[in-house]
């Protein structure tokens, strides 16, 4: 069996098991290393969004099934924009430009979950955690694990990716995706140059301040050169940084599992200084 074929036939396994993996040894890490946290906070902060593995893993699981079907239809019809790339027969030039394809349409996804009402209720529910840290990767609705999975289907659908390539893609977006949400940053040298290209966590937890424009910055996935093109890159000092979001400050409604899943049901209050 060929790695490809392993990757085709366990590719949920596979995924699920590295994701585990980072966060593990990350959050090990957090506990480790940063200070100001005792062991039993972390963990009463961390349980709460840790029970969103269990509402998001089946949906996740199910949806995943069919992004591989049309995975296999798109591949086995020429179909989709890579197809359209010249060279894309070059490995390089393929695998790029899917990467970059696949990364400017979850930037899309985000931006979008923001703009539309609906799917902000939803996607409300990542952003009112008031600490932010490795355990916030996996705070999602399980609405916006149905979305978001969806939109997945659609990119597929649209680029035409060969399983391999969103394999290798998933594996980056996971692990910038958990690396952006610890507690850990950059030195300010750095991370001007490592964002430059990429998100980091310092530009990551300026998409996290509880206040507009900041929550409407840095809504890139893995590459920050769509926040510099679109103009939706920003700036801001650790020490001026507030998690959670101005409309959503209150520890029992945003610190209970129950409470937080009825989040997208109730009367939709938006930040404020927010225009459509």
């Amino acid at each position: 069996m060929t790695i490809t074929q392993f990757l085709d036939r366990h590719q949920d396994a596979v995924q699920v098991a590295l994701y585990a993996l980072i966060i593990c040894s990350l959050w090990l890490m957090e506990v480790v290393f940063s200070s100001g946290i005792s062991v039993k906070k972390r963990w009463q902060h961390n349980k709460t969004n840790l029970l969103f593995i269990f509402t998001a893993l089946p949906i996740q699981l199910l949806l995943t099934t069919i992004v591989l079907i049309i995975v296999g239809w798109t591949n086995t019809h020429h179909w989709g924009l890579i197809n359209y790339i010249p060279g894309h027969h070059n490995k390089w030039v393929y695998y790029i430009s899917l990467f970059m394809l696949l990364d400017l349409c979850e930037y899309v996804y985000h931006v979008v979950m923001h703009k539309i009402d609906p799917l902000w209720k939803f996607h409300l529910v990542h952003h009112s955690d008031l600490h932010v840290d490795v355990s916030t990767t996996v705070r999602e609705h399980p609405g916006e694990t149905c979305v978001r999975t969806c939109c997945l289907m659609l990119w597929v659908f649209i680029c035409g990716p060969a399983i391999g390539v969103l394999v290798l893609r998933q594996t980056f977006q996971s692990l910038f995706n958990i690396l952006a949400h610890t507690e850990f940053r950059l030195p300010q040298r750095v991370n001007k140059i490592v964002g430059l290209i990429f998100i980091t966590p310092n530009l990551h937890h300026v998409h996290h301040h509880y206040q507009l424009p900041h929550t409407d910055r840095n809504y890139g996935d893995v590459l920050s050169i769509w926040d510099r093109l679109f103009g939706t890159f920003g700036e801001l000092e650790q020490e001026d940084i507030r998690f959670g979001i101005d409309t959503h400050m209150d520890k029992e409604r945003t610190g209970k599992f129950v409470n937080i899943l009825k989040i997208p049901f109730q009367k939709l209050e938006r930040p404020n200084g927010h225009q459509n």
